[in-house]
């Protein structure tokens, strides 16, 4: 049995490792730190059987780390790793393809009784995590307040980070400098008072993204450059 720890942190994946093998029989453990080096260790090693991705890498943002190895291998389960516990984290994974998803602070028996579900077939989520002090309804206010105060530029690059896309890319898709880009990430989390872009799209996706004023074509599609307000 081959599983491949994807995280840029050496420590997380050492204590992985331990806890794996300690816990699962014929168990041989491959590390890599970055997405790209994920995508060349599984076309090295094609008798990977799981892959514990952190979503948080150098080289990716956000989901496109999970998306990319998807696209390289769509047969190979993937069990997402993060520190944050949030039931809209877990459902939003297993939307791009993830098969469980496994909070870094498990001891090493829910580790090991999460993989060794997802390695006999099974979806390994967890049935609620809450982390939000905010009730459903006080989130949707919040939300919905914090996408009024957004600028049409701004609801754009925020759409543009669900859809997993780096700074570097929305630059070239809206014909503005990187610069330009990271200011207005830096004001959608000041507005929507989250500490990163991924909490931000999270919150956004929870359910009035689309339904809110002004916030222009809906999601898969960009407005023209020409058309997008700066």
């Amino acid at each position: 049995m081959f599983i491949l720890i994807v995280d840029d942190h050496p420590l997380v994946c050492s204590a992985l490792e331990v806890t794996l093998k300690n816990g699962l029989q014929s168990c041989e453990v491959l590390q890599a730190h970055s997405a790209t080096e994920a995508l060349e260790k599984i076309k090295e090693n094609l008798d990977i059987d799981l892959v514990l991705l952190d979503l948080k890498l150098p080289d990716v943002d956000g989901f496109q780390g999970l998306a990319q190895l998807r696209g390289e291998a769509p047969r190979l389960p993937i069990l997402v790793l993060s520190g944050l516990d949030d039931a809209r984290l877990a459902e939003l994974v297993e939307s791009y393809g993830a098969f469980g998803f496994l909070n870094k602070k498990a001891d090493a028996e829910q580790i090991v009784d999460t993989v060794r579900r997802v390695l006999r077939g099974e979806k390994a989520f967890p049935a609620a995590t809450i982390s939000c002090a905010r009730s459903g309804a006080e989130d949707a206010d919040h939300v919905a307040r914090a996408l009024h105060r957004l600028t049409p530029q701004q609801r754009t690059v925020l759409r543009m980070l669900g859809e997993g896309l780096l700074n570097k890319q929305i630059a070239y898709e809206l014909s503005i400098s990187e610069s330009t880009v990271k200011g207005h990430v830096s004001a959608i989390l000041r507005k929507f008072e989250v500490p990163s872009r991924m909490q931000a799209v999270l919150l956004a996706q929870g359910g009035v993204f689309d339904q809110a004023p002004g916030m222009g074509p809906a999601a898969g599609t960009r407005s023209a450059p020409a058309s997008v307000e700066r």
